[in-house]
């Protein structure tokens, strides 16, 4: 067996208890950020009800979206023989609260941190992971679009896969710009065909969905 292949089958896929927090912490932030972006009740542009409807969809959507978007992170770089593990930027998290107050949203609440030798197209995988997870996410919860409209629990559904998709093309759109800690700079640093590939259509599908389905869910 050679250095390479031991080094890379060392590390496991394990939560601390400060990464466990943390995911938490970052979950609970995002939703109600988004929340508060879409269903801005702080400038009474929603009632108490949407703004709460508002919040549990967004637990709903955005604990997939965001969770399973570090678990890729996570798991390609242990894949590549990293010790990795999430960490939250409380600062971020705040901005994220703050931005979505006044109508935008930096949707930054921390990320993968990942530590070994590693090449930069290594790096990039790592990177691409997420957005890529993000978009097959929006595949998944496209379906759900056909309930959209109908009365009850149908229409509930509806509205899951209306927020499913857009927060999964937005954290998609979002994560690529190459910027920061974003998932974009690693991306272009290794490939620029790839990264204007990824972002263009994450762009044109974020897009493309608000024009053809809006923000709102109902």
């Amino acid at each position: 067996m050679s250095t390479r292949t031991r080094r890379r089958s060392e590390p496991e896929l394990s939560f601390s208890d400060k990464e466990l927090f943390d995911l938490a912490l970052a979950w609970i932030t995002l939703s109600v950020a988004f929340a508060l972006l879409l269903a801005p009740i702080h400038r009474g542009l929603a009632t108490p009800l949407d703004f709460g409807l508002m919040v549990a969809l967004s637990f709903v959507t955005v604990g997939v979206a965001f969770l399973l978007h570090e678990l890729a992170h996570k798991v390609v770089a242990i894949e590549y023989g990293q010790i990795a593990e999430f960490r939250a930027d409380y600062q971020m998290l705040f901005l994220a609260i703050m931005s979505a107050l006044i109508g935008f949203l930096f949707a930054a609440p921390g990320a993968v941190y990942h530590q070994g030798r590693i090449t930069k197209r290594e790096n990039g995988h790592i990177a691409l992971a997420g957005p890529v997870t993000n978009h097959l996410l929006a595949l998944l919860f496209l379906p759900l679009l056909l309930f959209s409209g109908q009365p009850g629990l149908a229409g509930f559904l509806g509205a899951i896969g209306h927020m499913g998709v857009l927060i999964n093309l937005f954290l998609a759109a979002f994560n690529m710009i190459p910027f920061g800690p974003l998932d974009g700079k690693s991306v272009l640093e290794w490939s620029k065909p790839v990264f204007g590939a990824v972002f263009g259509v994450s762009l044109v599908l974020l897009a493309g969905f608000i024009w053809v389905f809006g923000i709102w869910p109902w």
